[in-house]
């Protein structure tokens, strides 16, 4: 076992989930010792040349990257003193969020929602819902970004001082509040009411009564074990006038993993030279899943054996809705504006199974496909990930180049 596998299996171990996580990762430790070429086969470049097609080159800014969705980054921190303490001051009530509020609220202050400034109102959310778009600039956005509550005090035109773990984090300007349709809200953006989904359990079984949306003002970002750097960091160390290729992941990261984002820098899509920003999320995601401090050390221990210029790496302080298709447009659009013009879509990405019978709520490739219908318009191009399988004779390859060989499916995020 080389050096970096054991720490792996050291940081993973040393986890409360250490356990599972190192069963899940036994593939990791073994692979270390296969070959780490990245050569792409002719049979995979073919494959993956219909991602290509029909898709225009991005837009970049002055500065030489992609602009953010809707042309600008926003910034929503409050950063003077005496107007801070004004406005937590003019609050009317205070409410503690959870862990996915705290996501929502600190993507929101950094810009990773641009253009929402911030939670969407009662008429943008129930446009979103249905059309998957916001009313009156017609811009994508996958899913709703809401806040609930049960306090039954708040009114509209009041303030609401949000705090996460005791920490002032931002500030709440009500403009409407209502009780959402969650049928519907499930209906439309996870596919199904069935609470065997996880996105539609947590809808209807962690959310409060009501939605209340308005401007958010941000005083300062959660307090994290791990570093989340914002859009605006995270595009200043991205090269200029180069493809940014993102990859996305919600579990620790494993050989198979390492072998999409590797190959992704040899698309037929992306241009030499390209770097890839490997930006897993360490938010909630389902109940099921391994915690995202655990996963955050994974990363960092691939991150210190590879050292590679091309490979940039950051966290994303994102909650997972296992949504599917329409969550790989909201993954996509977040992308966007910490600078990538490339998203990697891997097999059944955020996919879920029903916690009865283990079906699963959505085909293998429907985010796939539902990413490249909608990356024209977003200025982007995706990448989708054929199944990589590890032979004996060829370590990894791409299914289908085996050759005879006997191989493991190995790939999927």
């Amino acid at each position: 076992m080389l050096p970096a596998a054991k720490g792996l299996a050291s940081v993973l171990a040393s986890s409360a989930s250490g356990a599972l996580a190192c069963a899940g990762l036994r593939l990791a430790n073994a692979a270390r010792q296969a070959s780490t070429s990245t050569t792409m086969s002719q049979t995979q470049q073919q494959a993956r040349s219909f991602a290509a097609s029909a898709m225009p080159a991005y837009q970049p800014e002055s500065s030489g990257h992609i602009a953010p969705h809707g042309g600008s980054l926003v910034d929503l921190m409050v950063r003077e003193k005496d107007y801070k303490r004004a406005v937590v001051d003019s609050c009317h009530h205070k409410q503690e969020c959870s862990d996915r509020n705290a996501c929502d609220v600190e993507l929101l202050t950094v810009g990773g929602f641009s253009p929402l400034e911030g939670f969407l109102n009662k008429e943008a959310y129930e446009h979103v819902v249905e059309h998957m778009r916001l009313p009156g600039s017609d811009l994508l956005l996958g899913l709703p970004v809401v806040m609930d509550t049960n306090n039954e005090a708040i009114v509209e035109g009041q303030r609401v001082l949000l705090t996460y773990k005791g920490q002032d984090i931002a500030v709440l300007e009500v403009e409407s509040k209502w009780v959402p349709n969650k049928a519907l809200e499930t209906k439309q953006c996870y596919g199904t009411t069935s609470l065997e989904h996880p996105g539609t359990l947590m809808v209807a079984t962690e959310r409060g009564k009501y939605y209340i949306g308005g401007k958010v003002l941000g005083l300062d970002l959660p307090q994290r074990v791990f570093p989340c750097a914002t859009p605006a960091h995270v595009r200043a160390d991205l090269p200029a006038d180069t493809d940014v290729v993102a990859f996305q992941c919600r579990n620790p990261v494993h050989r198979a993993h390492y072998e999409l984002f590797m190959r992704s820098l040899h698309a037929p899509n992306v241009r030499p030279g390209a770097v890839c920003l490997v930006h897993p999320t360490c938010g909630p995601t389902q109940d099921d899943d391994i915690p995202g401090i655990v996963r955050y050390h994974t990363y960092e221990v691939l991150k210190r054996e590879i050292d590679n210029p091309n490979i940039r790496w950051a966290y994303l302080p994102y909650s997972m809705h296992m949504a599917g298709p329409r969550e790989a447009i909201q993954h996509m659009i977040i992308r966007k504006n910490y600078g990538c013009t490339h998203f990697i879509v891997g097999r059944d990405m955020a996919g879920s199974k029903s916690s009865l019978t283990g079906d699963d709520f959505y085909g293998m490739y429907d985010a796939q496909e539902f990413a490249i219908k909608h990356a024209p318009e977003l200025g982007m191009q995706a990448v989708p990930s054929l199944d990589v399988v590890y032979t004996e004779e060829a370590g990894y390859v791409t299914a289908g180049a085996q050759q005879g060989c006997c191989g493991q499916l190995s790939s999927g995020v």
